[in-house]
């Protein structure tokens, strides 16, 4: 216990001084004006346009994923009753323990495989364990304020192509999280390593691009520690701040850093000390929480029934034809609901299969299967709920959609973005909800911070090696950008979380493209051990 509260002083301290430096000009405005080049700059690089202003990235993102949907012979239809089936067990007497040649797999390192593992069974994690873990680290924030965002910047038409794009993704998942399980690292205390990092280094150097491999790897892990600092981090606190501020009406120019403060404080007992009570409380709450979420959602959706028909015209028709101020055309709002659907389910950036690949099987198809199960839930079910509620909401003319392009909405004179726009849709409906939304944002921001410090620390053990003072500072340097993420703006914070989710598209898409008859194989694999079985 000292340990962890001189760590944490150790990062208050520094804080402090500079609270007691800023309190002239406000310590939020001070860190936003801090962070903001450093967004800007990230997001030009990595957001570069090729034609009609369309970045190359979503364009390769979404290409790519038609490719593996077409390939592989629409996986994402045609295997989706299958992978259900998987997940319920019923292929488990084929399952062994540990990949064929590998060493019994028992995951002890990491804060997060708290939150993954059977406690009644040892080390062993369970196909539907895997996919709960991977969830829980992608439907949070992404599916409250980011498809607020969405609609608000793209209109009704974003959700058409946030759809479009979820089912999509679900190939793209299927083939990386296939490749993290065929590829993970098993140390020799048994502990698990995997992600993209590892089918990189190890598939490419199959092939004979020895260092084309370990570039890419190497890639993957800054911008996957990148990831971590912004999408699964300062985004989280951002959206939590939002809430917070409001449901409390905290006007003060320093409450966002104060909030952050908390929220370090709070996210670092876990982290840095790994205390198991406090993440399997965590692992509990939150399903509760996204539960929850989704009765309030339904609740609202079946009590204006009578518009859920022009919500769902309004969705298609702007689609193809938008009406949001500044949205650039049909191009632009694709855009929009590519870019919000993409940071949402994470599919192409390959952060999943750091998670799936702690699974036990026989099969790494079985797992990639299991995996093209998280785009739907996420982006197709969750993302299109909240957003049937947004449409719903504003059917009489509470915002205008598009705004003035920053994401913020004018509402009743007052400027709402982000998950505060969410929390007045559901205030119309259901009292008191603004306090379960809260506590909802909140709660799903820590969990998925929790999850991306995981995905983090293991590109940065990738990088640096894993002793302890290793993970001490990348630990320190996580929670840092959790007091960022509170103070700074919307705007500053999702650009920059936007750009590091997006990079780990470049060096993932070369594993995926020279990889992928390997999925291939091992699906084929996979399959016939099925048929085995049955005869």
């Amino acid at each position: 216990m000292k340990r962890i509260l001189l760590s944490l002083l150790a990062l208050t301290l520094p804080f402090l001084t500079f609270a007691q430096e800023t309190t002239e000009k406000g310590l939020d405005q001070k860190i936003d004006e801090a962070f903001q080049p450093v967004s800007d700059f990230f997001s030009n690089v990595i957001f570069f346009e090729v034609f009609d202003g369309a970045p190359f990235v979503i364009i390769l993102l979404v290409l790519s994923a038609l490719f593996f949907t077409i390939y592989f012979g629409f996986p994402n239809v045609r295997y989706f009753g299958k992978a259900i089936n998987v997940v319920r067990g019923k292929y488990d007497e084929i399952e062994g323990h540990g990949i064929e040649g590998k060493p019994e797999v028992s995951i002890v390192d990491g804060d997060i495989r708290d939150t993954i593992r059977d406690e009644s069974k040892e080390g062993e994690v369970s196909h539907f364990q895997a996919l709960a873990t991977a969830v829980s680290g992608t439907v949070g924030n992404g599916n409250i304020a980011g498809v607020a965002l969405a609609i608000a910047l793209g209109g009704p038409g974003a959700t058409f192509w946030m759809i479009i794009c979820g089912l999509l993704g679900m190939s793209t998942k299927f083939v990386e999280c296939t490749l993290g399980v065929q590829y993970r690292d098993i140390g020799e205390d048994g502990t698990v390593y995997g992600g993209p990092m590892y089918y990189l280094s190890k598939g490419l150097k199959e092939k004979g691009f020895v260092w084309l491999g370990k570039i890419a790897a190497v890639l993957f892990a800054i911008f996957c520690i990148g990831g971590s600092f912004g999408g699964g981090n300062a985004a989280q606190s951002n959206q939590a701040t939002i809430v917070l501020k409001e449901i409390f009406g905290l006007e003060s120019t320093g409450a966002g850093f104060w909030i952050g403060m908390i929220l370090a404080i709070l996210v670092g007992i876990i982290i840095i000390g790994g205390i198991k009570r406090i993440a399997s409380v965590t692992e509990k709450v939150v399903p509760f929480m996204a539960i929850l979420y989704l009765i309030a959602c339904l609740y609202i959706i079946f009590s204006n029934l009578s518009f859920v028909d022009d919500a769902i015209g309004l969705i298609i028709t702007e689609a193809f034809n938008p009406k949001a101020i500044g949205v650039g055309g049909v191009i632009g709002v694709l855009l929009v609901g590519f870019k919000r659907a993409a940071f949402s389910n994470e599919a192409g950036a390959g952060s999943a299969s750091i998670a799936h690949s702690a699974v036990k099987t026989k099969y790494s198809a079985s797992e990639g299967l299991v995996a093209l199960l998280e785009p739907f839930i996420d982006t197709v079910v969750i993302c299109t709920m909240t957003a049937l509620v947004i449409i719903i909401f504003n059917s009489g003319g509470a915002f205008e959609y598009g705004g003035d392009g920053s994401g913020a909405v004018l509402i009743d004179g007052v400027s709402y973005e982000g998950a505060g726009i969410t929390s007045m849709a559901f205030a119309k409906y259901i009292p008191y909800s603004n306090v379960f939304l809260t506590i909802a944002v909140v709660l799903f921001a820590v969990s998925t911070m929790i999850s991306w410090s995981y995905y983090g620390l293991q590109s940065w053990k990738f990088l640096f090696g894993r002793g302890k003072t290793a993970d001490l500072v990348y630990k320190l340097l996580f929670l840092t950008f959790v007091v960022v993420g509170a103070a700074a703006s919307m705007k500053s914070i999702w650009d920059f979380s936007d750009a590091m989710i997006f990079a780990m598209v470049f060096p993932n898409m070369v594993g995926l493209f020279f990889l992928f008859p390997v999925v291939k194989k091992q699906l084929a694999r996979y399959f016939d051990a099925i048929k085995a079985v049955k005869n």
